[in-house]
């Protein structure tokens, strides 16, 4: 019978085209997408059907984060541009700190730390690397700031008060604390800049009558790779489309039991000829939670998959460049590398 033959094609478009979540342990999670692996399947690449299947849909952009889906794309190339957004694209930040006079508590190197790790809001595509050796910044490779502050006592405090805020001025040091000092020729290089850190309400140390904090910083460019203070996101990551099957009608009070087994919004359910019919509304908000294989009468009635080319990016900024800058510069880092692989193997003769 023709039936057979149909049958073998739809498990095989399942092994391709889905990752199936088990309850106890998960199929198909391997790459399969090569030649030859499948008879009757066409899989040799083909830029063509790529250009016609391959998409970019952005779901939510805000002012730093970015949830977008990359539709018929490998898990490797995916992951490149997870990896480049966390250790690849480069930002300024704080790397030699001039401490001279720090009486707070905190330590020196502990203090340069802590600096080192505030997001200044600089553009670095407008900067160099600094070279390796160079222990003077120039106007091309360096930003410099200044940290000067003192606490002393508010003689206008009541006495029997014992609030910091009311007795002490300057105690508390901020990132707002921090002003930019021009090096050489900045002020004309970059008239109208604004640079400083991107929140201004970061705590620093805190302060007693008598202590100062007195430092000069030098912001250079660098990446993640090289230490964590450089990455320009907060997180980026990326997760598979869910995908929900219902392998047949599901009634009534095991509806309602199917609903609660799903983050809200997944399982609606409809009246239909007075009674209650699940039907899978919007699988994408679930998180995979499994709580359906808990209820042996529902765990053989559902299908959990994920679409194995359908990627969820979340890409959430630190504000230094909003997300999407962020994205289109990790495609160009890509490229880069793409084009110098390229041109490695153009200059090396082939023996």
């Amino acid at each position: 019978p023709p039936i057979a033959p149909m049958a073998a094609r739809r498990a095989t478009d399942e092994m391709r085209d889905r990752v199936v979540l088990g309850e106890f342990g998960v199929r198909n999670v391997h790459t399969t997408d090569f030649p030859g692996n499948y008879p009757g399947y066409e899989d040799a690449w083909d830029q063509r059907r790529f250009e016609e299947a391959f998409r970019v849909d952005v779901i939510r952009e805000e002012e730093d984060t970015l949830e977008f889906d990359m539709v018929g794309i490998d898990a490797a190339i995916a992951n490149a541009f997870r990896r480049i957004l966390l250790a690849e694209v480069p930002t300024m930040a704080v790397e030699k700190v001039f401490v001279y006079n720090n009486t707070s508590i905190v330590q020196d190197e502990i203090l340069a730390h802590r600096l080192g790790l505030i997001p200044i809001r600089a553009d670095p595509r407008l900067f160099e690397y600094r070279n390796q050796g160079d222990q003077e910044g120039t106007e091309i490779d360096t930003l410099q700031f200044q940290l000067k502050i003192k606490c002393k006592r508010n003689p206008q405090a009541a006495k029997e008060s014992s609030d910091p805020d009311e007795l002490y001025f300057n105690h508390k040091v901020y990132s707002k604390h921090m002003t930019w000092v021009p090096l050489g020729n900045q002020t004309d290089l970059f008239p109208d800049a604004d640079f400083r850190p991107v929140h201004d309400d970061i705590l620093i140390a805190l302060l007693r009558p008598g202590q100062e904090i007195d430092v000069l910083m030098h912001c250079v460019k660098g990446i993640g790779k090289d230490h964590a203070k450089f990455s320009p996101v907060a997180t980026a990551s990326y997760r598979l489309l869910p995908d929900i099957t219902l392998l047949q009608p599901i009634e009534d009070e095991a509806a309602e039991t199917l609903q609660k087994c799903f983050s809200p919004g997944v399982i609606e359910i409809q009246n239909i000829n007075g009674k209650k019919v699940a039907r899978v509304a919007n699988a994408r908000l679930d998180t995979f939670s499994r709580e359906v294989f808990r209820h042996e009468g529902l765990k053989n009635l559902v299908r959990l998959a994920r679409v194995r080319n359908h990627y969820i990016f979340s890409v959430e900024s630190t504000g230094i460049l909003p997300p999407d800058v962020l994205v289109s510069e990790a495609i160009k880092i890509l490229m880069g590398k793409c084009q110098r692989f390229l041109n490695e193997l153009d200059s090396v003769s082939m023996e």
